[in-house]
């Protein structure tokens, strides 16, 4: 079989027999070859292998056998399955919130500058305009606020599981932000990531001058980072995963062996080869193929 189709629930129990069953005979009626299905979560992950059908045509086809469950659907070349390099976003994919709107909440322009987020990460506006204006709104700002906001951050529920078991595994791990490094060094640091780039903000006599230092990180470094990185350590693109929500991660989820769009933006969501919309980060080791009884931690 020369693909696998994923369905992955958001908890145990809510994958049935049944729901399988009419996912199988959908393939079937549309002349597919399938084997047998393999557990990869009792309830809630399992793989189908198929051939004599296109990734896309499997997808809609059990999409439509599945509606309305909150049920992922994932179809991929079984080869290469296992990703050696990871690129994860950060903000919103690492951690459930936007770290710069939470820091503009101290200076009481969290909805302003969350306003902002929203259309740079929908693609409406540059990302590098958008940084400087949020980060300009910020002029003055103690940077004590940095630790507030940084014990306001929320973990993905599975991003350390995701890490821990890719790591034992052999892969490369990078976090990669158009976020800052006060908080990107946090999180490579509680989840394992091997390496973290991102921005950094500008700080004189303890407060923010409202200034980004140069260069910023945007969705060209974002694919630049995947290309340079999978080069440098002789990792083919088809063997790269990449997860990320908004349009500055769209030209690195196009561009691996693997895009992942993760409860991510309609623009980005509408072009990844994958998308998880209902499931947390344990569903990218479910994607790969590993079985509970592989995966580290909770």
């Amino acid at each position: 079989m020369d693909h696998v189709l994923t369905l992955i629930a958001p908890e145990a129990g809510a994958l049935d027999d049944s729901m399988l069953g009419r996912v199988r005979s959908a393939l079937l009626e549309l002349g597919a070859d399938l084997l047998s299905p393999s557990w990869l979560s009792p309830a809630r992950a399992v793989d189908l292998p198929f051939t004599l059908l296109s990734a896309d045509q499997a997808v809609a086809a059990a999409k439509r056998e599945l509606a309305p469950h909150p049920v992922d659907v994932i179809a991929q070349p079984v080869r290469d399955r296992r990703k050696a390099l990871l690129l994860a976003d950060m903000d919103s994919t690492m951690v459930t919130g936007e770290t710069l709107d939470e820091l503009a909440d101290f200076a009481g322009l969290k909805e302003r500058i969350a306003a902002i987020t929203a259309r740079s990460m929908n693609g409406e506006i540059d990302f590098k305009d958008a940084l400087r204006e949020r980060v300009g709104l910020l002029r003055g700002l103690s940077a004590d606020m940095l630790e507030e906001t940084w014990r306001r951050v929320v973990f993905t529920p599975g991003g350390s599981s995701l890490i821990a078991t890719m790591k034992a595994n052999g892969a490369y791990t990078v976090l990669v932000s158009g976020g800052f490094d006060f908080f990107t060094g946090r999180v490579r640091a509680h989840c394992g990531f091997d390496a973290d780039f991102s921005n950094r903000f500008e700080i004189e006599e303890g407060r923010l001058t409202g200034r980004v230092i140069d260069p910023i990180l945007d969705r060209d470094a974002k694919l630049k980072t995947l290309i340079e990185t999978a080069a440098a350590r002789a990792i083919p693109l088809s063997r790269t995963m990449t997860v990320g929500d908004g349009a500055n991660d769209l030209d690195m989820i196009r561009a691996a062996g693997l895009g992942v769009a993760f409860h991510a933006k309609p623009v980005v969501a509408g072009k990844a080869s994958a998308r998880i919309d209902h499931g947390d980060l344990r569903s990218l080791l479910y994607i790969q193929g590993y079985n509970d009884s592989e995966i580290i931690g909770d």
